[in-house]
């Protein structure tokens, strides 16, 4: 059926004008047919592979633990199959994250299931914070200066650090806007606060953090996903499992990006900072493909006890964005 005649398109209904890649090494692959608004996704991913691991923990953190956090095998596989992913490369993926502690698996009768370790929900719970939530409006023109000392929790202070936005102002020292907190690793080292003015503060920006990278893997996302959002402004419709595959995709890629941005207060960055309209059209996209994508979830994912039950708070992510009823 051709995309322009029709108002629903499958994964099965157009082909690629080139072969596909597998998303898992970037190895060419047989070509693989896709409707015009994933094929800009598919190519993003293509240049720029993601492991089927961190995929895996995108989908349980962003759609499975809403619903209770078990999933069985076969509706992962499922999924997966939609993304064109083998299921030996998923069962894979599977048995890594188990053994690495990120995933528990459970075995009724001949099927298996997985959900996130506590381990696991505690990342991706900070990891949303993030991604859903608002980024910093209000700042009072102060920073936090850290500075680790030597000692068995260096490392993991400063790794803590990292993750949480700051950034390297010279050796053992760590800078942050008060729009960030200090994480818990690094509570109990030297800290300081202080104020400077905005034309300093715009300086020690542009050095400590890598702006400009960030400004590009942004833009990166946009390009990639901005067909999608035009496909759903002219009333087009993704199958159910189509728009889940494209939910999960939009969240895996925004937050490769979100969690290496320091989220600084607006009045430090860039003019035109592509970061702000990165988080409308996500947060856009991602209440459009709500329905579709949790109506498929609805129908055939799968629990232990039986059909996955219905969450109840997942329509309020990205604040700010209109919430859709789901199913």
């Amino acid at each position: 059926m051709d995309v322009e005649q029709g108002k629903t398109a499958t994964l099965g209904s157009l082909r690629s004008d080139r072969p596909s890649v597998d998303l898992r090494h970037g190895k060419p692959a047989a070509a693989t047919a896709l409707p015009s608004p994933l094929a800009p996704i598919l190519e993003h991913l293509r240049s720029r592979p993601s492991r089927t691991w961190s995929i895996v923990v995108t989908v349980f953190g962003d759609a499975v633990v809403p619903r209770g956090g078990s999933l069985a095998v076969g509706s992962l596989l499922d999924i997966f199959a939609g993304m064109g992913i083998g299921s030996g490369v998923v069962r894979t993926a599977l048995s890594r994250l188990a053994a690495d502690g990120w995933l528990q698996s459970n075995r009724v009768g001949r099927s298996s299931f997985y959900r996130l370790t506590s381990k696991g929900q505690a990342s991706f719970a900070i990891a949303a914070e993030q991604i859903y939530g608002a980024p910093p409006q209000e700042w009072d023109g102060r920073f936090h200066l850290v500075l680790p000392e030597g000692g068995p929790d260096h490392d993991a202070a400063r790794g803590a650090l990292e993750r949480s936005g700051f950034g390297s102002a010279g050796p053992g020292v760590w800078i942050a806007p008060t729009t960030r907190p200090v994480p818990v690793e690094a509570a109990a080292l030297i800290r300081i606060e202080g104020c400077m003015s905005l034309e300093t503060a715009r300086q020690l920006t542009a050095r400590v953090w890598a702006l400009a990278e960030t400004a590009a893997a942004y833009q990166r996302f946009l390009n990639a996903f901005s067909p999608l959002l035009d496909w759903i402004g002219s009333n087009r419709q993704l199958p159910d499992l189509d728009a889940l595959v494209a939910r999960i995709l939009l969240v895996h890629e925004y937050r490769r990006v979100v969690l290496r941005d320091p989220l600084l207060p607006r009045v430090l960055l860039p003019k035109q900072w592509p970061g702000t309209p990165a988080r409308q059209l996500c947060a856009e996209v991602y209440q459009a493909l709500l329905p579709g994508s949790e109506r498929w979830l609805s129908q055939n994912g799968q629990t232990e006890s039986g059909p996955l039950p219905p969450s109840s708070d997942i329509g309020r992510r990205f604040s700010g964005a209109p919430n859709l009823p789901v199913s």
